[in-house]
């Protein structure tokens, strides 16, 4: 398996614009993830990225939403997304919107998202599906260096296994081809071949388990000797 870190950094797209499709890509996104941000609720809302900072969230109920970024028009806060300058457990839900793709350490991007989520904070995960035709246009060496082409592209069950190491529970993912020549847009094939689908997403709750005891089950926990049949106390006759 190939490491998640690497030593290089390369620089992410600063709009949805820069990348060949990328209104297209943004549009199929917002589409799928506005069911689920009608869902969330809470205080504050990190959309960690530039890419993540042109999603639509206006159907998210959370009205403090701040865009982090190093770089990038427009964002509230200039900070590195792998070093995000908040509280532990003060957020209450995080939009990575294509930022693992570009990230140099995806590991500890979620890492950092796990750290500043409260408890059943959401999680929502979004980047390109190595399995599809963006995937296999990456394999062109005249490509490999252009956007979107030159990211690092993640399968959806990889991701998957990092999120149930942080103890996050997945509620929905998904794949949606993205096909600008046509009508409808790749609809057809992402009904009948997901699989194939170019843009992936993963809505994910971060959950806890209590390991403080409870005293009273504690208690009732306890198994107790019970008394053997027939035993007797030893009788000590006092002295005269």
């Amino acid at each position: 398996m190939k490491p998640a870190r690497i030593p290089q950094t390369v620089a992410a797209p600063g709009h949805w614009a820069e990348m060949p499709w990328g209104e297209y890509y943004r549009e199929a996104l917002e589409r799928q993830l506005k069911p689920w941000l009608t869902k969330l609720y809470g205080f504050h809302l990190l959309k960690i990225g530039n890419l993540s900072a042109e999603i639509n969230t206006e159907a998210c109920a959370i009205s403090h939403q701040v865009n982090v970024s190093l770089t990038g028009n427009p964002i509230q806060v200039k900070a590195d997304p792998l070093y995000l300058p908040f509280a532990e457990k003060s957020v209450d839900a995080c939009l990575l919107a294509h930022t693992l793709p570009w990230c140099s350490d995806p590991h500890r991007m979620l890492r950092e998202a796990d750290r500043v989520l409260i408890d059943d904070g959401w999680l929502i995960i979004t980047s390109f599906n190595p399995i599809s035709l963006v995937g296999l246009r990456k394999l062109v060496p005249v490509l490999r260096n252009k956007i979107p082409y030159n990211s690092r592209m993640f399968t959806l069950t990889r991701q998957l296994d990092w999120l149930a190491l942080l103890n996050f529970e997945v509620l929905h993912q998904g794949r949606v081809q993205v096909l600008p020549w046509t009508k409808q847009g790749g609809k057809l094939l992402s009904t009948h071949l997901p699989a194939l689908g170019c843009v992936q997403y993963i809505v994910a709750r971060k959950r806890t388990i209590p390991l403080t005891l409870n005293p009273m089950k504690q208690n009732k926990a306890k198994s107790r000797i019970p008394q053997a049949v027939g035993a007797t106390r030893q009788y000590k006759k006092p002295n005269a």
